[in-house]
């Protein structure tokens, strides 16, 4: 499996994450993995809900809709986008876009 796979209805993503971090942002790929960086601390759930917001800005899509499908708690995650109204420059970028 890839750090992205395109689908008909959505982007899967695997994610490797690096809270905690200065600023939220999508870093590139880390061993076959895309390296995301948030702000929020791993404690209580706090990263799993500031990435759902953060992907949600990024990608256009409402948070309820993003599934987090592996990886609750853990730094390395599953995550499938539906049907994503943007595609930000970094993901293009991987997707040959």
């Amino acid at each position: 499996m890839t750090a992205i796979e395109q689908h008909e209805n959505g982007l899967r993503l695997r994610i490797f994450l690096q809270p905690k971090a200065s600023k939220d942002a999508i870093i590139g790929l880390h061993d076959n993995e895309l390296k995301i960086s948030i702000t929020a601390p791993p404690i209580d759930g706090a990263a799993n809900a500031h990435l759902l917001k953060y992907l949600s800005k990024v990608f256009k899509v409402a948070k309820s809709n993003i599934i987090l499908e592996k990886g609750e708690l853990n730094r390395h995650k599953q995550i499938f986008i539906p049907n994503p109204q943007q595609i930000p420059k970094e993901i293009a970028e991987l997707l040959g876009l």
